[in-house]
């Protein structure tokens, strides 16, 4: 059998996962190729920990030389143009040709989208962001702190909801929280609305609990920085003496040059298969987008989150699809929409939230309340994500063996 290629555009969680899977899956003669234009995998879920100053930046990242599996190439290159019909890819490095593609790119964040945004305050989806905001954070001594998602949709929807229960806890243990104002503004009619509403309420009474006022249904127009002033869609303005910021998300411009993308900016694939509407073409994660059955909001397009559990999931159904595709086997594994994710807090405490989103007729979530246990599960993946250098079997077992004592499914 002649090799074939196999090129993975992108090294988040779902390209490295997509690249590993398929090196083991696959014999020598097929070449595994990851693009990434930087040399470095950070790892987004410790953001939070570098923004409040529990981890350094060199704590959270490492070299993607050390994250692969051996026989995989790595290319640091950004892609700048993909020509689908001759099956190329222009890089800034080498041009590339595949015979099979898989679009790991993840979202791209788009502060300049809202007038304002970018030079009045600093988001934690991203490190060097992050590592900002740990020294705004370490020199606040009380005001006002807004905590803004921009726009629909976001990664990680649960995100902002944490880092404002973690600011609660920071500032207490500093002795100042009754002079810290805590509001979470969003679009969202509520909380994490694809989980539905009981989930959502119990994020919102999660938050209120802590003191954090939320603001829902508040979309953002613009920031005035002069003034410190919020200004959503309607006219209705808050003031902020420290912004944290979830800014606007889009796809990557090579896939909307390609012609992948569809009305909503995102690469529609089939659900099951992550297949796109192009031959030998797939797309994960971020990228994506993958409506959902069940409940109908006119405001809120119900589709599947987009978080990196559903990136690793998906990868791994990828990387059996393409073997299975070049070993001639008809079988091979689909996705189930099944996902994770903790919500930290105080105390080294961590709620739980789980479910199935492709479940009829409509997505069913469970949270799981906090305890150290949870939060603790939460430092061991971070401890298995970021094992280089060293085999992953030893973190795998644990990771699953800890998550069944638990009683969470953690896909490892």
């Amino acid at each position: 059998m002649a090799g074939k290629t196999i090129v993975i555009l992108g090294g988040g969680v779902g390209g490295l996962v997509a690249a590993n899977a398929l090196r083991r899956q696959l014999g020598p003669e097929h070449r595994i190729t990851l693009v990434e234009k930087n040399a470095h995998h950070a790892f987004p879920p410790s953001f939070v920990w570098v923004m409040l100053g529990d981890r350094t930046a060199d704590q959270v990242t490492r070299p993607f030389s050390r994250l692969v599996r051996r026989g995989v190439q790595v290319v640091t290159a950004e892609a700048v143009h993909l020509d689908l019909a001759r099956r190329r890819i222009e890089t800034t490095g080498p041009e590339l040709t595949y015979d099979y593609l898989v679009v790991a790119l993840g979202a791209a964040l788009d502060p300049d989208a809202i007038p304002g945004l970018a030079q009045a305050g600093d988001t934690f989806y991203h490190l060097a962001g992050a590592a900002r905001l740990a020294e705004a954070i370490r020199a606040f001594a009380g005001g006002t702190i807004a905590v803004v998602a921009a726009r629909t949709p976001f990664k990680c929807p649960s995100a902002p909801h944490e880092v404002a229960l973690l600011l609660d806890h920071h500032f207490r243990r500093k002795g100042i929280r009754d002079r810290v104002d805590l509001r979470l503004f969003t679009p969202e009619p509520s909380p994490m609305p694809t989980a539905g509403p009981a989930m959502g309420n119990l994020l919102k009474q999660m938050d209120e609990s802590h003191g954090i006022t939320v603001h829902l249904r508040h979309r953002l127009a613009s920031v005035d920085g002069a003034e410190r002033e919020l200004v959503f869609e309607g006219g209705e303005r808050a003031r902020f003496d420290l912004l944290l910021s979830v800014p606007p998300h889009r796809s990557p411009h090579l896939v909307q040059e390609a012609g992948l993308t569809g009305e909503a900016g995102w690469i529609p694939v089939q659900p099951r298969t992550l297949k796109t509407r192009v031959e030998g073409v797939w797309a994960i994660g971020d990228v994506t987008a993958i409506s959902l059955p069940g409940r109908h909001q006119p405001d809120t397009p119900l589709s599947l989150p987009k978080a990196g559990t559903f990136a690793h999931r998906q990868a791994e159904v990828v990387a059996d699809q393409i073997a299975a595709a070049i070993e001639g086997r008809g079988s091979f594994r689909t996705f189930d929409g099944k996902g994770y994710c903790w919500i930290e807090m105080e105390h080294g405490r961590a709620a739980f939230a789980s479910g199935g989103f492709f479940v009829e007729p409509a997505p069913i979530v469970e949270l799981r309340p906090p305890s150290r246990a949870l939060y603790w599960g939460k430092v061991l993946f971070e401890k298995y994500w970021l094992a280089s250098g060293r085999p992953r079997n030893l973190w795998e077992t644990l990771l699953v063996l800890g998550g069944r004592r638990l009683g969470i499914e953690v896909n490892a």
